[in-house]
């Protein structure tokens, strides 16, 4: 099981200017750790549960370009893009961006958006939830195809209509950037990820509860004629080091999950200072997992 880390706080006790070192350090600390993915939150306010809206939040993908500039192996990516947050063109061309100025290391993390209080703060559209979902097929179509050279054409669709799918230069991975889809909803978010995603991203909940979530993936690739063993299977894992949640019981609870076929756990810190942190408990864990049978 590989290690991933998830920045998701921006709270650093020196304010916002001590930011672009700090996560430039956790860039280099990831790296020198062993961690095969990096990723920051998509979100224009801070989450209610993790400090609040009025708590700092950098804008993801400018982030990822930073930590793009100042890493040179982990991938990269948003855990999750909001399908309303941006236009699906732009989207696939910011992504395309970021993989091209990053060497190929560029992943697609979407999903269906939840948060309303930050769109209806800054005046973006919230639609319901069932058109969300129809918005996010559309956006992955229309990434798939902007994605596809001989794809270039008009795209017609119930939400979104582009009368050019031009994508130059075209990304670095072969044969696109990774998609990821965020969440475990058993009838729509598991189908889209079984019919278009090369990864999934559940929650750590319990080793039952995720062998269930993978148990409904798999039916759904089997519905859609897809190789199940093709999905790269990832869980998000909150540390909290206070609730007693040191490297012996991180390791303890993480060999629940370890014969499920997760590919990587990506690790959330509590803290907006995460440089020391992954020099002090990621290291170890990566090591830690390395040995878990």
């Amino acid at each position: 099981m590989r290690v991933g880390v998830h920045i998701n706080r921006f709270n650093h006790p020196a304010g916002a200017p001590a930011l672009g070192g700090e996560l430039a350090a956790a860039g280099a600390a990831a790296e020198a750790a062993g961690v095969s993915w990096l990723s920051v939150m998509d979100h224009y306010f801070q989450m209610e549960f993790n400090g609040g809206a009025e708590d700092p939040m950098l804008e993801a993908y400018s982030t990822l370009s930073f930590l793009a500039a100042h890493t040179e192996t982990v991938r990269l990516g948003a855990l999750v893009t909001g399908v309303t947050y941006r236009h699906p063109g732009l989207l696939a061309k910011i992504a395309t961006t970021l993989d091209v100025l990053s060497g190929g290391r560029a992943a697609l993390g979407i999903g269906a958006a939840w948060y309303d209080r930050e769109h209806e703060g800054l005046g973006v559209p919230f639609p319901p939830l069932a058109e969300r979902f129809e918005r996010l097929e559309e956006a992955l179509r229309i990434c798939l195809q902007m994605w596809d050279p001989a794809a270039n054409g008009p795209f017609e669709g119930t939400h979104y209509r582009l009368a050019e799918t031009l994508c130059v230069p075209a990304p670095v991975s072969s044969p696109h950037p990774e998609i990821m889809i965020g969440g475990s909803g058993e009838k729509k978010t598991l189908r889209l990820v079984a019919r278009y995603a090369g990864a999934c991203n559940l929650f750590a909940t319990s080793p039952e509860e995720v062998t269930h979530k993978l148990d409904v993936l798999r039916r759904h690739c089997d519905t859609e004629g897809r190789d199940y063993d093709e999905i790269r299977k990832t869980m998000t894992y909150s540390v909290d080091e206070g609730d007693g949640g040191g490297l012996d019981a991180f390791t303890r609870d993480i060999s629940g999950y370890a014969k499920l076929g997760i590919d990587t756990v990506i690790l959330a810190p509590r803290t907006g200072a995460p440089a020391e942190w992954i020099d002090r408990f990621t290291a170890p864990a990566v090591r830690r997992l390395a040995e878990l049978d």
